[in-house]
């Protein structure tokens, strides 16, 4: 069985895309919680708008660490 090889070129294209949508979700839970009375609900979406923002910051780093390895690659492959 072959394995399939290691193509990271669409990488921080992925990771924006993500960050983009938690993004979103968030806003829109931001929404729900101003449109909502049900306290138990708004708590929940509470709770999930700070995961949401923790993994932010993960994304965030991986795209720092991705758009380097790209800009490396880059580099090696110019003889630089």
């Amino acid at each position: 069985m072959k394995s399939n090889p290691d193509n990271r070129a669409d990488n921080v294209d992925r990771i924006q895309h993500n960050i983009d949508r938690t993004i979103d979700n968030i806003h829109r839970s931001n929404e729900m919680m101003e449109k909502t009375s049900d306290q138990k609900m708004k708590q929940t979406l509470k709770d999930k708008n700070e995961r949401r923002m923790d993994a932010l910051g993960g994304l965030r780093h991986e795209i720092k660490d991705e758009a380097n390895a790209a800009k490396n690659r880059g580099l090696q492959n110019t003889g630089r």
